[in-house]
């Protein structure tokens, strides 16, 4: 097992240890009101408030509740985003500050969609409320389209990307996955190398993907990972955010490498010293908030079609 205290610095360990306070590591063992609770808890512990200027409303697209943020000038861009939290946990106000500095910093209007989740509501529900939303957000704005998810929310809009080849050609400018979870191997890479890595392990994605699943074999559905389709030309110019100390950071690796297959434009960073979840350290951490201007600069570059020059 790496030495965590090795490849991360203080501030990264801080961030971690503050976390903790709220969201235990064996988190997966509580029922899942009670994850949500915890959950909830410690993201309202790392929201910063909203910049100044940036107009807030909830309204329905496609019968999916979303959240609208608007910047204080014409907006010339839409970010589409998808929320984390391994389609158990989350929601619009888990990451209403991360949203805001996105619309703040981009000067684009941002998109936030509460899709529904499991238990309650296994895959497809949430890649189908996914799409709805992103077919009417491409129904009522005009100008680029950037899609942007965190961990299942980046296999969300992947997985939405994939889909609007041959059905909604040419709205989607470009999509940045952080973090992503697309369904690569779980056999090799990181899967193995950081199975317990602080923040995310292998026993919480094993949790996850059990309870969305909900008992289906799911294999070769790209609605459910992207990874798992067998076409990947079409697709978007892509970034890839991923942190080295987590599981899920071979499925960058492994996304990255398929698109450059089938001469899609993408662009795999991987984040040294660095975990999953860490857009909420990026208050807390130098390198977390120098991956989070890497993230405004990557949605910045893909509303005009093309890559950023990280």
């Amino acid at each position: 097992m790496p030495d965590y205290h090795a490849l991360l610095d203080a501030e990264v360990l801080a961030f971690l240890e503050e976390s903790a306070r709220f969201y235990p590591p064996d988190a997966v063992d509580l029922t899942v009101r009670e994850q949500r609770a915890v959950y909830d808890q410690m993201c309202a512990a790392f929201d910063f408030g909203r910049p100044e200027g940036v107009r807030v409303e909830d309204r329905t697209l496609g019968k999916v509740p979303c959240r609208f943020y608007t910047p204080p000038t014409p907006a010339e861009a839409t970010v589409f985003f998808c929320h984390g939290g391994g389609f158990v946990v989350g929601g619009l106000d888990s990451h209403d500050s991360v949203c805001a500095e996105f619309c703040a910093r981009t000067g684009f209007r941002v998109v936030a969609v509460d899709y529904r989740m499991s238990p309650e509501h296994p895959h497809p529900d949430d890649f189908d409320d996914a799409w709805a939303a992103f077919r009417s957000v491409a129904e009522q704005v005009d100008g680029p389209i950037v899609l942007c998810g965190d961990s299942a929310g980046g296999n969300l809009v992947a997985a939405v990307a994939h889909h609007a080849r041959g059905r909604l050609d040419g709205r989607i400018a470009g999509q940045l996955l952080i973090y992503p979870g697309l369904g690569g191997d779980p056999t090799q890479g990181s899967y193995l190398t950081h199975a317990e890595a602080p923040g995310l392990t292998t026993k919480d994605m094993a949790f996850y993907s059990a309870i969305r699943a909900n008992g289906v074999d799911k294999t070769g559905d790209p609605t459910w990972a992207p990874l798992h389709d067998t076409d990947f030309g079409g697709l978007p110019p892509t970034v890839i955010l991923t942190a080295e100390c987590d599981p899920l950071s071979s499925d960058g690796e492994a996304y990255s490498a398929a698109l450059d297959a089938a001469g899609v434009p993408a662009l795999w960073l991987e984040e040294a010293g660095l975990v999953h979840a860490h857009l909420r350290a990026r208050r807390m951490s130098t390198k977390a908030a120098l991956s989070f201007d890497r993230s405004i600069a990557a949605l910045k570059a893909l509303a005009q079609g093309r890559l950023p020059g990280l």
